[in-house]
């Protein structure tokens, strides 16, 4: 039986730009299967009463010079501060639900954050999304009536439920079984764990 980590991530967190960047990578190389699981981090957040920059400029400002400097750790393009906060209807992570459940959601999901980070773009509009899509080989205007659709956003309802339940409360998180591991800095300890069970 494969080793198993679930990817649960946010478009809409910064630093999980990292981890989209470079965990399936890492995760191949481990022989371990990484599952992509998009949430809603921010409901959670918000039931949580936890704002993590918004409000606070001097530690957003931290986490984009500790960003920068991590893309670099890791060799990760980073090209100056994107737009922030991005995509208030979560429609870019309706898309990610939808390319998850059939199967292209790395792609996807890199092609979008490279939108936000390296474009300047927010990943959810209609037009970054068509670009995003077409970029990867898929029919935009389907794939976005698809993501539209309450089937989509229920399953992507009931995968921030799923999150709630495991006690996620931030973007990226990984799971291996009830073991939860928070933050881009945590993916190697993710994958250390995975492989010892």
């Amino acid at each position: 039986m494969q080793h198993q980590i679930e990817f649960f991530y946010f478009i809409g967190s910064t630093y999980s730009y990292l981890s989209v960047m470079r965990a399936q990578a890492l995760a191949a190389k481990e022989g371990v299967a990484l599952v992509w699981r998009p949430f809603s981090v921010r409901t959670l957040m918000r039931e949580q009463n936890n704002v993590p920059f918004a409000t606070k400029p001097v530690k957003m400002k931290y986490m984009w010079r500790d960003l920068e400097r991590r893309a670099a750790r890791f060799g990760v393009p980073f090209d100056g501060i994107p737009p922030y906060p991005i995509d208030p209807n979560e429609t870019a992570n309706h898309v990610a639900t939808l390319a998850a459940r059939e199967g292209w959601c790395p792609e996807f999901t890199q092609a979008a954050y490279r939108a936000w980070f390296l474009g300047k773009q927010d990943p959810g509009t209609e037009a970054s999304l068509r670009e995003t899509l077409g970029s990867i080989g898929q029919d935009a205007q389907a794939c976005l009536l698809r993501a539209g659709e309450e089937a989509t956003k229920q399953e992507y309802l009931a995968r921030t439920d799923r999150a709630r339940q495991l006690g996620l409360f931030g973007s990226p998180t990984f799971v291996v079984g009830e073991e939860i591991f928070w933050g881009d800095d945590r993916l190697e300890d993710a994958l250390a764990w995975c492989r010892a069970q």
